[in-house]
């Protein structure tokens, strides 16, 4: 996504771009809130985008020990990531013919990284999906465990997907309460990632930068990740064409790594209170502890930087006044 995002602004802009597809597995379904949506059709300029597609309008917590279901308004499309990144291909040409000797900056948004970057993860959670019938289901589900949570996310009346975090989802179903009994059948091998946050220790050197999920990934429990890796894209893009136009390149560095590590650091923060408020037991105590290590390591990182030179203003990064 933050590819994506990176050669449709960077083409726009009158740049050559190439574009290499990484071999990190496509995930089976995100879901799209109403604000991430909006934000990815104004950054490609495409207002009727999944227009057509159905809307989840409900989503049923289960999230503290004992809790009774609780309907919450929601607002959401589920789409495959291929089928969204085939809606997003670049308008602009891609210049493919450019040599990597001729390229002047490299934007990861995949591993591999450059040598010497270390990767901090903060927790040891890992995510399971699978493909699953249901009975009739319209809303999406979440369900907190002894060892981890539930998410299921319909994708039509009658099937959808199961995400399980912490184990894998035949033992978490084998506990739960309310989300297996939406559930008739599993149909398929099960997929497997890891979902605790994770950041690069580096995120820009001599004539690269790193975004998207090469940067940092998100745990699934905000349901951020993309809309964050557009934010990302933006500011990266942003970045490089203010160095290109003059800019000192360590001002603009230290602005980025400073930028993207404030926003890991809310998002460990936010992680931190659904934690903290779920079944509880030692697999949640665990991964809290994970998660304030995390607060911590970033608090180091942005306490040694000066304030933000920069601000965004569109797609342009300006120097404060």
């Amino acid at each position: 996504m933050a590819a994506s995002c990176c050669a449709h602004l960077l083409g726009a802009a009158g740049w050559g771009v190439v574009l290499e597809r990484g071999d990190r597995p496509r995930l089976p379904v995100i879901l799209l809130s109403d604000a991430a949506l909006e934000l990815i059709r104004d950054v490609f300029g495409k207002p009727n985008l999944f227009r057509d597609l159905p809307r989840i309008r409900q989503r049923i917590v289960v999230w503290e020990k004992d809790q009774h279901p609780l309907p919450l308004e929601h607002s959401a499309i589920v789409v495959s990531e291929e089928t969204l990144l085939a809606s997003l291909q670049p308008t602009t040409r891609l210049d493919n013919s450019v040599d990597d000797g001729a390229r002047s900056w490299t934007i990861y948004a995949a591993r591999p990284l450059p040598p010497a970057v270390e990767e901090h993860s903060f927790g040891s959670r890992v995510a399971y999906t699978v493909r699953t019938k249901l009975k009739d289901c319209s809303a999406c589900w979440i369900e907190s465990l002894e060892d981890g949570w539930l998410f299921l996310i319909p994708e039509a009346p009658q099937s959808g997907w199961l995400l399980s975090i912490g184990a894998e989802p035949k033992v978490l179903l084998g506990r739960s309460r309310f989300i297996a009994e939406q559930i008739t059948a599993m149909m398929g091998a099960t997929g497997k990632f890891p979902a605790c946050p994770r950041i690069a220790s580096r995120l820009s050197g001599p004539g690269w930068l790193a975004c998207g999920t090469a940067a940092m990934a998100f745990d699934p429990i905000c349901g951020d990740g993309t809309a964050n890796a557009i934010r990302e894209a933006i500011l990266a893009c942003a970045v490089v064409r203010a160095a290109a136009e003059g800019a000192d390149v360590e001002d603009v560095f230290r602005h980025y790594e400073g930028r993207l590590t404030a926003g890991f650091q809310r998002h460990l923060a936010l992680c931190r209170q659904f934690y903290r408020s779920g079944h509880g037991g030692p697999w949640w105590d665990s991964e809290t502890a994970a998660l304030d290590d995390g607060i911590e390591w970033c608090a180091k990182m942005i306490g040694s930087r000066p304030e933000f030179r920069y601000q965004l203003r569109g797609f342009n990064l300006e120097a404060r006044t």
